[in-house]
């Protein structure tokens, strides 16, 4: 017995040796150019980007979890549900009224509504309650150096751009790091690197992060004032639009054809989404801008117009029935906030 819990002891003690000497080490130009680019986009002298790269580690686990195959693309009513349940709805108003002083000073401030904050957070990290156990400097090692191939010759542009895209966040988090006085060995996220409580990825916290609480700090991690003011002025920069509406429900007219539009900005007029046979189900009274958002519910095909709010919530993340369910979601935070209890 007692031999055998030894043996496991030196297993456990050997292992992280074992499985770092048999880890891929990156490709010898890529690792090249790597430098070179930290160096002359970042100003990260080659010495410092060699010591974190020394520390970095492959981790097979987020090469799967990327190669992962594509799950079939739900239908709205199956989306829905994922995000707006009533826990979630609960959650969001509890922490819209915890919060509320400080939301609404970043409402007052940017014209980005307090529950639409929430709804985010909501979404990414269930209000901070799981924000991320990844090593972020692993991570983007791995996805910047071993982004997986799929052998398909259709996919090598797209798979050589994501490879691209993470080494970039790797250069960028190691600047962050010393920009913000983040232990970057310590950092933890989603097994993409993207951190904190709204989830940005290096680029984005490097771009639109903003000091909340005026420590002279961004800290997307443990303050949360940068939070509300940093989720917000993400919003502001991609071009929210105080005061209007983000979607409405259209109804198509008898007969028309089916129209798809052309990307989610919000480029039509309301008169040529009507030329289309789509119109507002209820007056706006006046014109805006909008896009086509055709979703299959749970009471059959709904029509959405979506309008310049709409696009910039997409900018968060490309897919409409994120944005949906983010708009939907601070809906159902805000009818319930001001009954909410402030714990």
């Amino acid at each position: 017995m007692r031999t055998n819990l030894l043996r496991l002891t030196a297993l456990l003690v050997l292992w992280p040796l074992v499985a770092a000497a048999n880890a891929p080490a990156p490709d010898p130009a890529l690792r090249e150019a790597f430098l070179a680019h930290a160096a002359e986009r970042y100003a990260l002298p080659a010495q410092e980007v060699e010591a974190w790269l020394a520390r970095s580690t492959y981790r097979q686990g987020i090469v799967n979890a990327m190669a992962r195959p594509a799950e079939r693309t739900k239908a709205w009513h199956e989306y829905r549900p994922i995000f707006i349940s009533d826990r979630r709805i609960a959650d969001g108003r509890a922490f819209l009224a915890r919060h509320r002083a400080q939301l609404e000073k970043v409402q007052a401030d940017t014209g980005v509504p307090a529950e639409l904050i929430v709804a985010i957070i909501g979404v990414e990290t269930s209000y901070g309650g799981n924000t991320g156990s990844h090593q972020v400097l692993d991570a983007l090692y791995t996805l910047g150096f071993f982004y997986p191939v799929s052998g398909d010759p259709s996919q090598v542009e797209r798979e050589t751009n994501r490879g691209r895209f993470f080494r970039d966040e790797l250069a960028q988090v190691m600047l962050l790091a010393k920009e913000e006085q983040l232990d970057l060995a310590a950092l933890k996220g989603s097994y993409a690197g993207a951190m904190g409580y709204g989830q940005f990825m290096p680029s984005s916290y490097r771009a639109y992060a903003r000091d909340g609480d005026g420590d002279g700090r961004r800290d997307l991690f443990g303050s949360l004032p940068d939070v509300f003011a940093s989720i917000a002025n993400y919003f502001v920069a991609h071009g929210w639009q105080p005061g209007e509406p983000v979607v409405a429900l259209a109804r198509k007219d008898e007969g028309s054809e089916p129209f798809v539009a052309d990307g989610l900005e919000a480029k039509y007029s309301l008169a040529e989404l009507g030329e289309k046979g789509y119109r507002p189900a209820e007056a706006l009274g006046h014109d805006l801008k909008a896009t086509l958002v055709t979703l299959e519910g749970s009471g059959g095909t709904e029509h959405w117009l979506g309008f310049q709010n709409f696009y910039a919530i997409t900018r968060y993340n490309r897919s409409p029935m994120y944005a949906m369910a983010v708009h939907q979601l601070s809906r159902e935070i805000a009818v319930g906030a001001e009954a909410a209890p402030a714990p």
